[in-house]
């Protein structure tokens, strides 16, 4: 095991802290002086350190072991994502929480669990990518859950993990044929899509696709324009955005933390945000392509492939360049859940990188 600590990813954790690091300082910025706010800070780091301490563990664990049951892990996946339907906490006009002592998301831990069974899944059949019937069953390993996690409603992270998907299926050799079927069957089944949407999220999108129909739904990202644009190049400064500190910007402390950084921070906060997920990515793919397996490939892809399109999608959504979904900015923006599972994504990564050659005695 000593050995296999020289392989660990230093840059990887070292980007990884760097993002945590600066979205409490953040949080702390978008909450201070907010009743009903306070403690969040504090939450949050507690997180943090949960987080690190998962990384860690998840790291000196073997990764081959976690795929070594997938049907095991499937049916606890199902269990839960079936017991929000059942026993569900609703919050926001949502049914996403299940009270186990705190309020745990099922949902977020899904997106590990679901790439931890496709890639398991995929790996087994590296040399039957061909066959139909490995296409149907990674579609029916996947349609199960989606559909789950969109009845709650919860759009945003069934497009996140139905995204990972994606990519594992065509990382993995996916034909073009399945793929060009797949989104023959995905557009034929959109009309259907929209009419079971929720008002709120059709909204939403018609809020995105036509900005002045109703400019009250439109003031918050219409307020985080404004503190964009006000940030400049150097920004206003820490703590002193008018904006957030004067909280026009609502949900500044999750959806919109980007916008909190660039008004404080400036062209140059923001940049330093996109360097971070760009080098946090490079670091990911590196350990994809170092993986000894398909398995750990896949499952680094996997990791990889959900930070990308989150993060992707809240910088969107900021810069009302994609419609607001409601993703928090992965490891940045405040949230127990969402930071605890990106952090054991790392970890998982972590473990592919240290073990990406057998051992040697």
């Amino acid at each position: 095991m000593s050995r296999a600590w020289r392989n660990f990813d230093w840059p990887l954790l070292a980007i990884t802290l760097a993002m945590v690091t600066m979205g409490v300082i953040m949080v702390r910025s978008a909450t201070i002086n907010t009743p009903g706010l306070q403690d969040m800070v504090s939450r949050q780091i507690t997180f943090a350190l949960l987080g690190l301490a998962l990384i860690f563990i998840a790291a000196s664990v073997d990764y081959t072991l976690v795929g070594t049951a997938p049907i095991l892990v499937y049916a606890i996946l199902i269990g839960l994502l079936g017991l929000v339907e059942i026993v569900g906490l609703t919050q926001g006009g949502a049914q996403r929480w299940v009270e186990i002592g705190l309020a745990v998301q099922p949902s977020e831990l899904a997106k590990i669990l679901v790439v931890i069974v496709l890639a398991r899944f995929l790996a087994n059949r590296e040399n039957a990518m061909q066959r139909i019937s490995t296409y149907l069953g990674a579609l029916l390993l996947l349609v199960v859950p989606l559909v789950l996690i969109y009845l709650q409603p919860d759009l945003g992270t069934t497009l996140s993990i139905a995204f990972a998907g994606a990519v594992m299926l065509l990382v993995a050799g996916l034909p073009l044929i399945y793929a060009a079927l797949t989104g023959i069957a995905a557009a034929a089944v959109a009309p259907l899509v929209w009419l079971s949407m929720q008002d709120y999220m059709r909204n939403r999108i018609l809020l995105f696709l036509n900005p002045t129909g109703n400019p009250d739904d439109f003031y918050n990202v219409n307020q985080a324009l404004i503190s964009i644009g006000n940030g400049g190049i150097l920004g206003q400064g820490l703590f002193h955005g008018s904006q957030s500190q004067l909280h026009f910007l609502r949900v500044r402390h999750t959806d919109f933390i980007f916008s909190v950084i660039a008004e404080e921070l400036g062209f140059v906060g923001a940049a330093v945000v996109l360097i971070l997920f760009i080098l946090l990515l490079l670091r990911l793919l590196r350990v994809a392509d170092l993986a000894r397996d398909s398995f750990g490939r896949l499952l680094v892809i996997g990791v990889a492939s959900l930070i990308f399109f989150q993060a992707a999608v809240n910088i969107g959504m900021n810069l009302n360049l994609l419609p607001v979904t409601g993703k928090p900015l992965p490891l940045i923006s405040y949230g127990g859940s969402s930071l605890l599972i990106f952090m054991l994504g790392i970890g998982l990564a972590e473990s592919v990188a240290m073990r990406y050659r057998k051992l040697e005695f």
